[in-house]
Formats: C-alpha cells, sequence, structure tokens
C-alpha cells in the first residue's frame, strides 16, 4: 500500500493566498490551487475541503501574518508618528509582490458583502487596523507628540480608508512616492503642520 504524500500545510496554505492574491477568488479554480500547492484533487479536497473552505484558511492565514507584522511595525522606539508612517506604507505595499494587492481589499471588492463568512474575516480585519490607528493616534496624544484635540475616532476611520483606497491604486500601478506622499499629507493633517 502507497504512503500517503507529505506536505507542508504552512507552506500549501502560502501558496493558495499567492493564487487567491493574485486571480481573485471567482478567477481562481481548483486545479489552478491544486498546481500552485503541488497537491492533486482528491489531496487538496481530502486536506482543505472545497475551495471556499480553503479561501477561508487562506484569509485567516493571510490575516494572521498581518497581525504579526502589524505588531513588529508599531512597536518600534520611533516616535509614534515614524511608527505609523511605517506601518501605513507596509500596508500599501506589504511586500515584494504588492501589484497583487491586499488579499482583504481584493476580497472586499471582488465579493462585497455576498458571502457571511468571508464579510465577517473582512469587517474583523478592517476594524482591527482602524483600532491600530486608534491606538496608535491616542498614544501620541498621550505622548504629547499631538499637541492639539483631535477626533481619534474619525481621524482613524479616514485614515484607513485612505490606505485601502491607496492599496487599490498601488495594484492599479500607481508610482510608490505618490501613494507616500498622500501618506505623509494625511499625517501632517493629523499631526498639525
Amino acid at each position: 500500500m502507497p504512503r500517503p504524500r507529505q506536505f507542508d500545510d504552512h507552506d500549501a496554505v502560502r501558496k493558495a493566498i499567492e493564487v487567491f492574491r493574485r486571480q481573485g477568488y471567482h478567477g481562481t479554480s481548483t486545479r489552478d490551487l491544486g498546481a500552485a500547492m503541488g497537491l492533486n484533487p482528491s489531496s487538496l479536497y481530502r486536506a482543505y475541503g472545497d475551495k471556499h473552505a480553503l479561501f477561508l484558511r487562506a484569509l485567516d492565514s493571510y490575516q494572521t501574518v498581518q497581525d504579526e507584522a502589524t505588531g513588529e511595525i508599531t512597536s518600534s522606539s520611533d516616535s509614534v508618528r515614524s511608527a505609523l508612517r511605517r506601518w501605513l506604507v507596509h500596508m500599501i505595499t506589504e511586500e515584494q509582490d504588492h501589484a497583487w494587492g491586499c488579499l482583504m481589499v481584493n476580497t472586499a471588492a471582488e465579493l462585497g458583502a455576498e458571502d457571511s463568512p468571508t464579510r465577517e474575516r473582512v469587517h474583523a480585519a478592517f476594524d482591527g487596523n482602524v483600532t491600530v490607528i486608534a491606538d496608535l493616534l491616542e498614544k501620541a496624544v498621550a505622548e504629547g507628540e499631538i499637541t492639539r484635540e483631535i477626533d481619534v475616532h474619525g481621524w482613524s476611520e479616514l485614515l484607513f480608508t485612505t490606505v485601502a483606497g491607496l492599496r487599490v491604486r498601488d495594484r492599479a500601478g500607481q508610482p510608490l512616492e505618490r501613494l507616500t506622499a498622500a501618506v505623509d499629507t494625511a499625517l501632517d493633517a493629523i499631526w498639525g503642520r
């Protein structure tokens, strides 16, 4: 009796994320996923269920990586503004393959409110980002970096929405200099410069 084929689950899900980022949910077939992950269709279904179940797994894994990066970037000993700027630029470009865009933003644009489990994950990711921004702005106020009264919640929502739009522009090939200039202008407005 042949031994079952062993595979690295983490690596396989990472490869699925790449395919979903590049092609979208609807544009990705189970054949595409199997080819990228090195799994035949029966192994893919046995390991992950259907394409939708694998997509949800990919979203969860993607967000875990993003949360870890957020923690690393925002916990620096730099000024709050510097840490926030670095994180916002990271959110726009993420990695070398930033031309594929953010999986959560891509998913929101492609699927909208079409699928409840997907919508819940996207909302949680977006709300988490707004919370990180609010926490950093509150820290900047508490540490005296921002010396005027601001609406932390309002600015957090606006800044995240701005970055989400910049992610779309990045995917469309807009120059990074223009995108980071928009981030700097937003931060100047918050810091009162």
